[in-house]
């Protein structure tokens, strides 16, 4: 049973709803849900709401939604706990991440079962409002190829392999919502044909893999790239690889990762520029180490130093990001000059699209799911709202 929360009022705020910024507006939230919102000069009604009154510059977004994320202060999907879990629904709120895919990675069959069994055990049974929720798996690897393993450990990348993957599905509860795969290896386009016929989105990523074989895997049924420019065949200007297919189809929406290291800012601009607001997903591809001090930290069995914004591999290898989603919402406007409503698009409408949770997801709407984040005036979190409750508010504010 869901325990009741109290109706919330944000009132004096600029609204970024579906199709207009509201600059003195406000937004009545009751039972998990947006019940209703407009200008500030027709609120009526207020006083069984709990007034949330912030600053007439803060602005009201919707949450932001992360497709592809690992982990976060000490935990990890693959740490295949309650208690992981626990912790990176509890932590993401404070960078304005009110919903998530539970990322695993290439390891071991045993392993990679275990975290499929406790996250779709843990979505069925153990979400609540006030926490971020998350929405599904996000499958990464092992079905890549081993020439762009990145930090997927080499020895336990398989082919793609479709009876693997259902009992994979059958074990996580019918809950793996996107699969990151290597279109070109053996089985490749058959996967996704399967995942495509069952409304799961395979992603390219971890691929070498030609433009005509990307233009393969989009006629298959695919439709997103993970982690544009990261571990696959770059752009060059006789063989566009992944990358000129991802500029040049607009079948493909694309994952960046924004944090000025793994793509430099120039070429996110870039990336934004031929892709646009509509053909990019802001993810964070974080580890365990995010929030936490620098130092050395476990990814998949393997030794991770995290120094200078950055971690990586004792090769070198960047080994995921300690990006916050909020950041990342910051720094896109910085790299590209794109406005706020535009990196709303890419960081909560296009996720929940993918998803295909826009109905409930991604915007600030009558009837949608409280998911609302407050920005100060400098573009960084001052308060998160999940599901109709307060999960995360800046202190001394």
């Amino acid at each position: 049973m869901v325990p009741k929360v109290s109706p919330i009022l944000l009132k004096g705020i600029q609204v970024y709803t579906e199709g207009k910024v509201i600059d003195s507006g406000y937004i009545k939230i009751k039972e998990q849900k947006i019940e209703d919102l407009g200008s500030i000069e027709n609120l009526t009604n207020e006083d069984k709401y709990k007034v949330v009154q912030v600053p007439p510059y803060y602005k009201a977004v919707p949450g932001f939604i992360d497709v592809h994320i690992h982990g976060v202060n000490g935990a990890d999907v693959m740490d295949a706990t309650q208690e992981a879990l626990d912790t990176m629904v509890t932590a993401l709120p404070k960078e304005g991440t009110t919903s998530f895919l539970a990322t695993t990675m290439t390891q071991e069959a045993k392993q990679i079962e275990a975290a499929l069994k406790n996250a779709g055990q843990y979505i069925h049974e153990n979400q609540t409002p006030g926490n971020a929720e998350i929405l599904g798996i996000h499958l990464e690897g092992p079905f890549v190829n081993s020439k762009r393993a990145g930090a997927q450990p080499v020895q336990y990348i398989i082919d793609p392999d479709i009876e693997v993957f259902k009992k994979w599905q059958s074990l996580s509860n019918g809950m793996i919502k996107q699969v990151t795969l290597a279109p070109e290896r053996p089985g490749g386009l058959e996967m996704i044909k399967y995942l495509k016929e069952h409304k799961i989105t395979a992603s390219i990523g971890h691929t070498d893999a030609t433009y005509e074989e990307v233009i393969e895997a989009i006629a298959a049924g695919s439709n997103q790239v993970t982690h544009l420019f990261n571990q696959m065949s770059g752009l060059h200007h006789r063989n566009p690889g992944v990358v000129g297919a991802a500029f040049l189809r607009d079948e493909l929406i694309a994952e960046l990762i924004v944090d000025g290291v793994h793509v430099r800012p120039e070429v996110v601009e870039l990336a934004y520029k031929q892709k646009g607001k509509d053909g990019l997903l802001l993810i964070t591809d974080s580890m365990r180490a995010k929030c936490l001090k620098d130092g050395h930290y476990d990814l998949g069995g393997q030794d991770v130093t995290v120094e200078d914004g950055k971690a990586i591999l004792e090769d070198g290898t960047l080994a995921g990001s300690i990006l916050r989603l909020g950041t990342a919402v910051k720094n896109v406007q910085t790299y590209t000059g794109c406005s706020l409503k535009d990196a709303i698009e890419m960081a909560s409408v296009n996720p929940a699209k993918q998803l295909n949770v826009f109905d409930r997801k991604g915007s600030i709407a009558v009837g949608k799911d409280a998911d609302i984040v407050i920005l100060d005036d400098q573009f960084d979190v001052f308060m998160t709202v999940c599901r109709g409750e307060v999960a995360f508010k800046k202190e001394g504010k």
